[in-house]
């Protein structure tokens, strides 16, 4: 599934491909993962791409609400166009003219000749309008980007709380963006185990951890992302991140920093990479016999 760094990657290519660009026709196949097809399909032809923005695992297109022709968008206008990839979906910029690939959904023709397709194999991307009215309470529901959260506040915020450190990480309603992938990468770069208990980490190794997301992230972003499956970018190319990977996906193989064979387990659902001698277990406390 694409997390940050490669919604991220999109984005930025969608941004420099799209902006002030106008969408003249709205068309779907199937759309069991679209909110009020209807409505898109309706609304859409008109506007204008101001911006494409990224808010966590989704991609945020900016919308003047005014025809291409009628200068500035009245107050109130705006529309956002709001995508999340899932797990298989691509956002491509391609000629209206170039053959249709399958399991193309989505075309928003653009005034240029192009179009932007929307492919998803598996379909449980999301895509949905929302209008400026409703666009704060949209980002009110999920946490803090962990690109913009400093230090201090994110000690505060994960120090207080008791749940194990990578179910905090793949929540989206704590840091918005972090998946499996970048997870597992931050973790063992932070020398913690995934099963560590937030409260119980010390503010140094708070910090180690909100150094490593920083950083982990700020790399596979300059790498365009992992393509791990179907991640591609919207040129189609693919992401180098994944040759860069320490831990993820890499079980049985020796670490890159001690050597000790590479270890998963589940974790908050998930399985989890991770390396038993730079990553130790938490200490389980034992019972003593008056309390059996």
């Amino acid at each position: 599934m694409p997390e940050l760094p490669e919604v991220e990657t999109v984005v930025r290519g969608l941004r420099s491909s799209l902006a002030g660009r106008a969408i003249v026709e709205v068309r779907f196949g199937k759309t069991d993962f679209v909110e009020n097809p209807g409505e898109i399909e309706q609304r859409l032809p008109g506007t204008r791409i101001a911006n494409v923005t990224r808010l966590g695992k989704f991609i945020c297109i900016g919308l003047s609400g005014n025809p291409p022709d009628a200068g500035p968008a009245a107050p109130g206008s705006s529309l956002y166009l709001i995508i999340h990839l899932g797990m298989t979906g691509q956002l491509t910029i391609i000629h209206a003219s170039e053959s249709i690939a399958p399991h193309t959904h989505g075309f928003f023709v653009l005034d240029d000749g192009r179009e932007l397709r929307y492919t998803d194999i598996r379909r449980f991307g999301r895509m949905l309008l929302v209008p400026e009215s409703g666009f704060s309470e949209f980002i009110g529901r999920l946490g803090k980007d962990p690109l913009e959260i400093g230090a201090e506040e994110f000690c505060e915020y994960f120090g207080s709380r008791r749940a194990r450190v990578k179910a905090l990480l793949l929540d989206q309603r704590v840091l918005r963006g972090i998946g499996n992938i970048y997870a597992d990468e931050s973790l063992h770069r932070a020398r913690l185990h995934p099963a560590r208990i937030a409260e119980n980490l010390t503010k140094k190794q708070l910090l180690a951890l909100h150094s490593a997301i920083r950083k982990v992230l700020a790399e596979a972003i300059r790498f365009r992302g992992s393509s791990i499956s179907d991640y591609i970018d919207s040129q189609g190319k693919r992401g180098e991140f994944q040759l860069r990977h320490r831990v993820y996906q890499r079980d049985g193989k020796p670490c890159f920093r001690c050597k000790a064979r590479i270890r998963h387990m589940m974790v908050a659902g998930r399985s989890s990479h991770f390396c038993p001698r730079c990553q130790p277990a938490p200490q389980t406390r034992r019972r003593s016999k008056r309390a059996l």
